[in-house]
């Protein structure tokens, strides 16, 4: 039986769907000469990737064991070592918090936290063997309130958190760990929420169409392009940068915000611009 070819360093990246920040990642990864493993759910909204060389698709929900097994078990047979983790896959989540259905919280957090976790446990052993490395796609939004979008922050964090503890546990093994937190980047992130709405007795009805626009990108942040993304954190990855880099559009200026003495009540006023919440207190004034 013919060995497993160990010529190219070897990337593992979830949520390669095409227009989305894997497949990006995915490509400046070829450009690399590097074998890319790309993953989805649903493997044929990988069409970008499925016809170019040193590229493996692969189905993979990572919230689903049977499917983390068999893609160790492919890379396995493939290529024989895995190099870099790329812990990309997510779901973007919207709703005031009172509104959140705690069923559907969990499973925001299968999939953005308990996913990724259980990638990482999954393919430690190959990481091990290469003094690889593990990179996660996290969020600015972990580091700041904004309205509408706590529980989506709230996997972030939680997953850099857990993230940034595993990399103290792992370095002694000689296995890298980093936390890409991500801005405003042009991406399908918004494409799921056609028929987004808030449940009938919200308090937040009145401003629903206003919320509804945030939800769909309106929320005037401007997004840098993907590829430039995409070559930028390729490039930290390779450069072999540990911790947290930030990338993305507003992603400087959070990092300055939140790293600096600015008071809490200049960063709420910035959070919640622009997203109705005075329509909301004007209203209950009235």
């Amino acid at each position: 039986m013919a060995m497993p070819s160990t010529s190219k360093k070897v990337v593992l990246i979830t949520g390669c769907s095409d227009g989305g920040l894997g497949s990006a990642l995915a490509q400046k990864f070829l450009r690399k000469d590097y074998h890319v493993f790309a993953t989805a759910r649903n493997p044929s909204k990988m069409g970008t990737l499925s016809n170019q060389p040193n590229v493996t698709l692969l189905e993979l929900d990572v919230t689903v064991t049977s499917q983390i097994t068999t893609a160790v078990e492919s890379i396995k047979k493939i290529s024989g070592r895995l190099d870099i983790l790329v812990n990309n896959a997510g779901r973007n989540h919207f709703s005031p918090v009172l509104d959140i259905d705690v069923s559907e919280a969990k499973e925001i957090f299968e999939i953005n936290l308990w996913g990724p976790l259980a990638l990482i446990k999954a393919f430690m052993p190959l990481l091990l063997e290469s003094k690889g490395m593990v990179v996660n796609t996290t969020s600015v939004s972990g580091y700041l309130n904004v309205p509408y979008m706590g529980l989506y922050a709230a996997t972030k964090r939680s997953l850099e958190l857990l993230a940034e503890t595993i990399r103290l546990e792992i370095e002694p093994f000689g296995v890298k760990t980093l936390q890409v937190v991500t801005g405003a980047v042009e991406s399908n992130g918004q494409t799921y929420f056609g028929d987004w709405k808030l449940p009938d007795d919200s308090m937040y009805k009145p401003i629903e169409e206003l919320i509804k626009h945030r939800v769909r990108g309106g929320d005037g942040h401007p997004r840098e392009a993907a590829e430039k993304y995409a070559q930028e954190v390729v490039g930290d990855i390779l450069e072999g940068k540990t911790g947290k880099v930030w990338r993305g559009g507003n992603s400087a200026s959070t990092k300055r915000a939140v790293t600096t003495d600015v008071p809490q009540a200049l960063l709420d006023r910035g959070a919640a611009r622009d997203t109705g919440l005075d329509q909301v207190g004007a209203n209950i004034e009235g």
